[in-house]
């Protein structure tokens, strides 16, 4: 049993549905909730934290949690706008849980947070005028200070600048080590994803499509609409490759083509027509017709060679089985 059981979640908003959802974590994972806008993940996260009445059961720690209320329930809740209350200071704001919940040492707890998160010049100022980076530190040490078990992160990087999302990622799973946490993350960015998780489900529509470790669902998706949505490309039925599962689909990494005039001794080898060729800053990218299923290929451009460019010619592309996945 893991650490956090949710078997057959089910809540229903306006036309929109949570449908079923079942997953595990275990203590000391960082699990990511992976999906599009509109799919249901923050919906998925709120009922985990209580603010939500389903059907189902949600199971922390060998207890059954369902019914309590959200402060008996040892989780700390970062939204994606960080909801801190403007007419406090970011001081107030830390260490607002101590209004409903008994926190041991509150200053000695307050003081390692303001430490480890660098907020020490920031304690007496309102939040209006705080940047995003700022704002983000100050809702995670809030969520911190009440030393939950479980905490809950709703799109955190969606409001830092895309140039700082590198340290930022950093410094999540830094908190994330340092004060022994199970982290549920909600995002619909697949790096963040690939970074952070140890093990990330794919919501869509209300539902968990996959779920397993951050490789295997990123490298492996078990359908054509989690492919789709992962943006695999070069997606076609095996029967292009002579393979015996003929009713199944295969897809091949844009970069793991070679492109040749003469043949390869690739696994796989298909003579075809370059339908168009695109210059980019490294690379090409190539768009071969290879009976009747157009294959997009990307070429560094220092493997480029003149017969690249010129549309209409034959080439030889060839990939390895390893290279494959198959949906």
């Amino acid at each position: 049993m893991g650490f956090l059981e949710v078997k057959n979640l089910c809540f229903d908003v306006k036309d929109f549905k949570l449908d079923k959802i079942s997953f595990s974590v275990n203590q000391g994972e960082y699990f990511i909730l992976l999906g599009k806008s509109g799919s249901g993940k923050t919906l998925l996260l709120e009922s985990i934290a209580g603010f939500n009445k389903i059907e189902g059961s949600i199971d922390f720690e060998g207890h059954e949690i369902s019914s309590l209320a959200p402060e008996r329930r040892d989780v700390g809740f970062v939204y994606q706008d960080f909801a801190l209350f403007p007419n406090m200071s970011v001081k107030e704001n830390i260490m607002f849980s101590a209004r409903y919940k008994k926190v041991e040492n509150p200053e000695e707890t307050l003081s390692e947070l303001v430490d480890f998160l660098g907020l020490e010049n920031l304690l007496e100022r309102r939040v209006e005028g705080l940047s995003g980076g700022e704002r983000q530190r100050v809702a995670i040490a809030r969520a911190l200070f009440s030393k939950p078990k479980i905490l809950l992160l709703d799109e955190p990087l969606s409001a830092i600048d895309p140039t700082f999302r590198n340290s930022i990622m950093k410094f999540l799973k830094d908190i994330h080590r340092k004060f022994n946490l199970t982290t549920i993350h909600v995002t619909h960015n697949f790096r963040e994803a690939s970074y952070l998780g140890d093990k990330i489900a794919i919501v869509m529509g209300g539902k968990i499509h996959q779920r397993g470790t951050a490789s295997e669902v990123l490298n492996n998706p078990a359908s054509l609409e989690v492919a789709e949505f992962l943006g695999f490309k070069n997606i076609f039925p095996c029967s292009l490759l002579k393979e015996k599962e003929q009713n199944r689909l295969f897809s091949v990494d844009p970069n793991s083509i070679y492109v040749s005039n003469d043949t390869l001794q690739n696994d796989f080898v298909f003579s075809g027509k370059i339908e168009e060729c695109m210059g980019m800053v490294d690379h090409f990218k190539l768009f071969i017709d290879v009976e009747g299923h157009q294959f997009f290929a990307k070429i560094l451009k220092r493997d480029y060679q003149e017969y690249y460019r010129n549309r209409g010619q034959n080439v030889f592309i060839g990939f390895d089985r390893k290279d494959t996945c198959y949906l």
